[in-house]
């Protein structure tokens, strides 16, 4: 920090302590609780403004659940994570807040910094990667650039939710030097590098104790250890004790207005049960944030003039090529000769219909979003491109969306319309007061979905719903179904309050020809309940043909082209927020596809539209494998950049891919008796495949460019190395240069460290550098004092392990190009 940022921090402490002396202890305790879903009360007589916060991971929706104000898609983070670029996450986040600002955001509920311990982790698309030092590069990185705009992040989830099964409830049962040395070192990581303004603490359990109520975790470790002065937000819904949370350092419950805080924490202070000085520390944290992000007066806002504008669309593209990554590419097929007579067969559903974002809290609703096929069919000349469905991953209704135009519209007891929004799908998700002008839950009766449904083809289409509670489905004017839809075997609240798709009527319909659809769904009584909220879809469902006959009539476009390009893909109930994976196969007949395209066609290339790792059994028999991801609102544009040959695929991957799911060294997201047991201790990811002696299809920081590069000389220290490389190939390109750490004794030996048991190697440092044909670059890569520690559990404190180690300079874990050894003290 420079003189003039201690003596601004300085006045927004000393305008931070004036504010606080005004208030009484009800005002107090109120100003730590949501009002509603999104925000904290206003105080006019101190000059606080209402903080807004909104979720974040890859684009700012803002308090309601509408495509009214459509937002920005970024890539999904392990997209951006895979560009192992902290400069480019940042311009990342410096969008992001441009976005917020917009929206009037204060607060962004992001970046997702847990690990992907096991690769059947749900959400595992909202984080970033596998390696503590890579996460928490990357996360420091969208921290600081989302700062840089003047707006909040929270970093999340705090700590050890890596997986969605039983996420309210789970113990995670970790030992304390992997706790330390995997799942805590992000979070450590970007207090230290970016300082961020704020924090969230997660739903599970640690080693017994709820994360919301984790004194030692919270007050000792992150603000004791690490200098944390920002602010800690619960996860929704998170906080289950009054006393707890607040002894546990637990500044702000979310959401409102029925909290474990307000009234219920000026009660316990009286009762004597916390002290008042523990809520003023509280207020302090949420004043502090008001002042940073320019909701108090008196106090300068940490950012008082933003960085120049961004364009989103612009950035999004390039995010995307950036992240794809490209694992095999035989015989140098890509990029694609484009020539004048050359064609193309563009293949799969998900080729047409991209899904471009995760599910879950990570939902936006961008202006548009380009496909594959709009991509190719936008770059490529007239009469180049051909198109067959092939196979499709979804095989029951979704929410309804290509060719409908929906609102919803809200009707009292007597039917007199109350309100009416916009729908971006059939989805209808109001939480808290994101309702419809006019509308309450007090009045509302019934919620009718209505609209215009134009099919894309001819044949029986079927219709269904989503939701707890009673519906009637009519479409062409005729009534198909009405009843009521009650309770699966859900166990997350969330996947449970919205149910399991269900089928309800099939219609034959032509294609071009608009058909009146309406779903009305009856209001129950919620005056009982602490949040308030409707869910509920109207879903559809395309006319099922023979799978055989899609892959036969995709197999005849392939064989017909010079090349086939097969999109493969996950759906939201393979990959979303609220479960895990059972396991990592696709869905539907997509590997029968690539299987019978690629025993035409030995010009074919598979694209793997998909969050995390599922298996590729056809890896072997394809020219080329490019993962994209969820890659966000442009990712059909980048796709075609890539390619076509206008960008490089950037990419290299920020987990390991295993060849099947039984290769995996860690699975287990289910937990027993209510406990998870974190059993692998250190060795999850490449660690653990290195420590088994298992090959995976595809390895920790694996990514093919379109040129070659050429590793000369290494020079190492105990603080830094400095490379040089060479690109030889004859286009620009990007290299990442990944520098690993491994002792001598297992580098040569294959034994255990003699001081202590140790990953056989792990990523220590990294560089992204960009270079012309024949073009040499030089970079120099700090080594962390911390890459030579580990966590010493009886001293409870970090421990130099000296020795003799090997620097190896690679292009991916075990792919070492050279090496160097350092003797440290």
């Amino acid at each position: 920090m420079t003189d003039a940022d201690q003596v601004r921090d300085q006045i927004r402490d000393d305008a931070v302590e004036a504010a606080l002396d005004k208030l009484d202890l009800d005002t107090k305790t109120l100003l730590l609780a949501g009002q509603d879903m999104w925000s904290l009360p206003a105080i006019p007589a101190i000059g606080l403004r209402s903080l807004v916060m909104s979720d974040g991971p890859i684009g700012v929706r803002g308090v309601r659940w509408t495509a009214d104000d459509p937002s920005v898609a970024l890539p999904s983070p392990t997209s951006l994570a895979a560009a192992w670029d902290p400069e480019l996450a940042r311009r990342a986040g410096r969008l992001l807040a441009q976005e917020a600002r917009r929206k009037g955001v204060h607060v962004l509920l992001a970046p997702t910094v847990n690990l992907h311990r096991s690769p059947l982790g749900g959400r595992h698309f909202e984080c970033y990667s596998e390696d503590p030092y890579l996460t928490g590069a990357i996360g420091s990185g969208y921290v600081s650039g989302v700062q840089d705009g003047g707006v909040a992040t929270t970093v999340k989830h705090f700590v050890g939710n890596d997986a969605e099964t039983d996420r309210f409830t789970v113990d995670s049962a970790i030992a304390p030097r992997p706790l330390r040395e995997l799942y805590l070192a992000p979070f450590e990581a970007i207090v230290a590098r970016a300082r961020p303004w704020g924090v969230m603490t997660a739903y599970n359990q640690v080693n017994g104790t709820t994360m919301t109520e984790h004194r030692y975790l919270v007050n000792e470790v992150l603000r004791g250890e690490w200098g944390f002065d920002g602010c800690n937000v619960s996860d929704w819904m998170a906080a289950r004790s009054t006393a707890g949370a607040l002894l546990g350092g637990m500044d702000v419950a979310m959401p409102g207005p029925t909290t474990v805080y307000g009234p219920a924490l000026a009660e316990a202070v009286r009762a004597g049960e916390v002290p008042e000085a523990a809520v003023d520390d509280a207020v302090r944290h949420v004043l502090r944030l008001a002042a940073r992000v320019g909701a108090l007066e008196g106090a300068p806002a940490a950012v008082e003039t933003p960085p120049a504008p961004v364009d989103g669309r612009a950035l999004a593209r390039e995010l995307a090529a950036r992240g794809f990554v490209l694992v095999r590419n035989e015989a140098g097929l890509l990029p694609l000769d484009a020539s004048a007579g050359r064609t193309i067969a563009l293949l799969g559903a998900a080729a047409r219909d991209a899904r471009v974002l995760g599910g879950g809290s990570a939902t936006v609703f961008p202006e548009r979003i380009v496909s594959p096929l709009d991509g190719l069919a936008a770059a490529l000349p007239e009469g180049a491109l051909t198109y067959a469905v092939g196979a499709d991953p979804c095989e029951e209704p979704t929410p309804a969306d290509k060719g409908f135009e929906l609102v919803a519209v809200c009707r009292d007891a007597s039917g007199a319309v109350l309100g009416e929004g916009r729908l971006p799908t059939g989805q209808v998700q109001w939480i808290g007061d994101d309702l419809p002008a006019g509308a309450t839950y007090e009045t509302m009766a019934s919620i009718e979905v209505r609209g215009t449904f134009v099919p894309r083809e001819s044949g029986e289409h079927t219709f269904g719903t989503r939701g707890l509670g009673a519906f009637s489905l009519t479409v062409g004017g005729r009534r198909l179904w009405s009843g009521v839809q009650g309770m699966g075997d859900e166990t997350d609240p969330f996947e449970a309050f919205f149910g399991a798709p269900s089928e309800r009527a099939r219609v034959t319909l032509a294609e071009g020809e608009p058909v009146e659809v309406s779903l009305t769904y009856q209001v129950p009584d919620m005056s009982g309940l602490p949040l308030r909220a409707v869910m509920f879809s109207l879903l559809h469902l395309g006319p099922r043909r023979d799978p055989d006959d899609l892959i036969a009539e995709a197999v005849q476009a392939a064989r017909a082209a010079d090349t086939a390009v097969v999109v493969v893909a996950t759906t939201e109930r393979v990959e979303s927020e609220g479960f895990d994976r059972a396991d990592l196969a696709l869905p539907g007949r997509q590997d029968d596809l690539v299987r019978a395209v690629a025993a035409v066609n030995p010009n074919t290339v598979v694209v793997v539209n998909a969050g995390s790792p599922v298996e590729l059994p056809w890896r072997e028999d394809v020219a080329a494998v490019l993962l994209t991801w969820f890659p966000g609102q442009e990712g059909g544009a980048a796709l075609a950049d890539v390619l076509l040959g206008r960008a490089e695929p950037g990419g290299r991957l920020p987990t390991t891919w295993p060849a099947r799911l039984a290769d995996a060294p860690v699975t287990e997201v289910v937990p027993t008796d209510g406990r998870l047991e974190y059993g692998e201790g250190l060795f999850i990811g490449y660690r653990a495949y290195e420590r088994q002696g298992v090959v995976p299809a595809y390895p920790f920081g694996h990514g093919l460019g379109y040129t070659e590069w050429a590793y000369e000389s290494l020079e190492a220290t105990p603080d830094a190395v400095r490379v040089r490389v060479t690109n030889t190939g004859a286009r620009p390109g990007r290299e990442v240069v990944q520098v690993y750490l491994a002792p001598a004794a297992t580098a040569s030996e294959g034994a255990r460290s003699t001081t202590a048991e140790r990953p056989a190697s792990w990523l220590a440092g990294f560089a992204n550098i960009a270079a012309g044909p024949g073009e040499s670059v030089e970079t120099e890569i700090a080594l962390p004092a911390r890459a030579f520690e580990i966590w010493d559990e009886e001293a409870r404190g970090w421990r130099r392990i000296g020795g003799v180690y090997e620097v190896r300079v690679s292009h991916a874990h075990g792919d070492t190009r050279l090496t160097a050894t350092l003797d440290i003290a």
